[in-house]
């Protein structure tokens, strides 16, 4: 596994035709092993940048590429074998913590799902369950924490092993204890891929690549955290909404 470029070039988006549009000449190049944060406030147009990439809706304008490659030229299981993604709300299955797991990778080992979650740091948690593994955890996990789902799609993750990880606001509602442990995880998930995390709590992002601040679907910052901090901008206003309120 190799990772790889992600390219938006002059892209044109609105969700529908008749109403405003959200892009217009987008242009951005996320690059190989790189993190990048995509930052704005809510309706800013930051989801809709993971949308487009997994294709779920297509650009009017412009194109976006992966390894040198317009998304459209590839077939649709394969773009989506080469991206991972770990959300707020993680899907899961009435069925078994492995089963739940085995979603990121079809036909995986019981070893290597243990060490999936070994990595994802959930592992101790399964042991410390009456069933292990084979724990069944309701429906869409009812049984678990807000923090044990999304360490269970963390596992799922590092079991598909994709080059690409999209990382959509993981820790909201999530507990200290938890959110430590995700951190962790992610730190170690993010490794030699290309990483897209689209933040909510600017604190998760400080130490990002390249920052991309959006407003109203119009980029109008980018640099490091300490660099946006400096310029007194909107991104410096949003830091300040959110951690300097007396």
């Amino acid at each position: 596994r190799e990772a790889l470029e992600i390219k938006y070039k002059n892209i044109e988006f609105a969700y529908s035709r008749k109403k405003n549009t959200v892009f217009n000449n987008l242009n951005f190049t996320v690059a190989k092993n790189e993190k990048l944060a995509v930052a704005g406030e809510s309706g800013s147009g930051k989801t809709t940048i993971t949308h487009l990439l997994l294709r779920f809706y297509e650009v009017h304008g412009g194109s976006i590429t992966v390894g040198g490659t317009d998304i459209r030229d590839i077939p649709y299981d394969e773009l989506l074998n080469r991206i991972s993604i770990v959300m707020q709300n993680v899907q899961l299955f009435d069925t078994s913590i492995e089963e739940n797991i085995r979603v990121g990778k079809k036909g995986a080992s019981k070893e290597a799902i243990i060490e999936a979650c070994k990595k994802a740091r959930i592992h101790d948690f399964i042991m410390s369950l009456p069933d292990g593994y084979e724990t069944n955890i309701g429906e869409n996990g009812a049984l678990l924490s807000g923090g044990q789902r999304q360490r269970i799609s963390i596992a799922r993750a590092f079991l598909k092993d994709a080059p690409i990880l999209i990382l959509d606001e993981m820790t909201s509602n999530v507990d200290p204890v938890n959110e430590a442990l995700i951190q962790e995880a992610v730190t170690e998930l993010a490794k030699n891929r290309t990483v897209l995390v689209i933040a909510h709590h600017l604190k998760t992002i400080q130490h990002a690549d390249q920052i991309l601040v959006f407003k109203k679907g119009k980029l109008v910052e980018k640099g490091k955290h300490g660099e946006l901090v400096a310029k007194q901008g909107y991104y410096a206003q949003l830091w300040k909404a959110q951690y300097e309120v007396c």
